[in-house]
């Protein structure tokens, strides 16, 4: 197994949850993303999604949306941020996901992105916009490296859909809590009958995300599914404060404190 389908593993055999906090890569600037990642302690996440900036988010609210447009503006590229990740790589204890547009996987290469990504330390893959049939080109390169990779499974999702998606997931799934875009909401949905359709057809971890956004949302999310999945209640502290990274790391340690609550 890869390193992230190994980490959801020890998880769920020492049963708790896991906190994956997403974060913009190169928002509000690059020395802001490798300070957060260096200074996520072990205990508060498993896995850190990194967020790599878009021109047109696919269902991104306006918090991370504006996040990738300030990044984008300030000349960030895909390249930089491999970079980065393959410079302090040895020094991040967490799994790293990366989120990314297939637009931006199909302009820099296919699987050759994917391969450059390995390389550099990244350890999987959500790719939100990827037609079904262009995923196939990519699995194998995928299923060579042990990388993790997720599709979305949304509550609209059909269960032919469903079924289509699940077979092509690697490490875990990602549902959404809700339809629509991401955001800070007050009311987590009762996702447990949609954790309990995908359980019905696998066995790998569910990572859910979409409004997760309090430490009792992650206590929830983390008591039905495998891992909680947050990002917006991240990246809008960073953009109200001074000291951007002392507010995501600050923020992600009071979430941990959910996955204990969650047990």
């Amino acid at each position: 197994m890869g390193r992230i389908a190994d980490i959801l593993a020890d998880t769920r055999s020492s049963g708790r949850g896991a906190l994956m906090p997403f974060l913009t890569a190169g928002y509000p600037d690059l020395q802001t993303t490798e300070a957060v990642l260096l200074g996520i302690e072990p205990a508060w996440a498993d896995i850190v999604e990194l967020g790599i900036p878009f021109s047109d988010p696919i269902a991104d609210g306006p918090v991370i949306a504006a996040s990738m447009h300030e990044a984008l503006t300030n000349g960030l590229t895909p390249d930089q941020i491999l970079a980065l990740v393959s410079r302090i790589r040895d020094r991040v204890q967490q799994g790293l996901v990366a989120m990314v547009s297939h637009s931006i996987v199909e302009r820099s290469g296919g699987v050759d992105f994917i391969q450059r990504a390995a390389d550099a330390g990244f350890d999987g893959f959500i790719v939100p916009d990827v037609d079904l049939e262009r995923v196939d080109d990519l699995l194998p390169m995928i299923d060579d490296r042990n990388l993790s990779f997720s599709l979305l499974v949304a509550p609209s999702t059909t269960d032919d859909r469903l079924d289509a998606i699940l077979p092509r997931c690697r490490g875990f799934i990602y549902l959404l809590a809700r339809g629509g875009l991401t955001g800070v909401r007050n009311e987590l949905p009762d996702i447990s009958p949609q954790v309990a359709r995908i359980r019905e057809r696998t066995d790998l971890p569910i990572a859910v995300g979409f409004g997760v956004s309090s430490p009792d949302h992650v206590a929830t999310v983390v008591s039905r599914a495998d891992a909680a999945i947050v990002g917006s209640a991240i990246v809008r502290r960073m953009g109200e404060a001074d000291d951007p990274a002392s507010a995501a790391l600050q923020t992600i340690h009071e979430l941990s404190g959910g996955l204990a609550a969650g047990a």
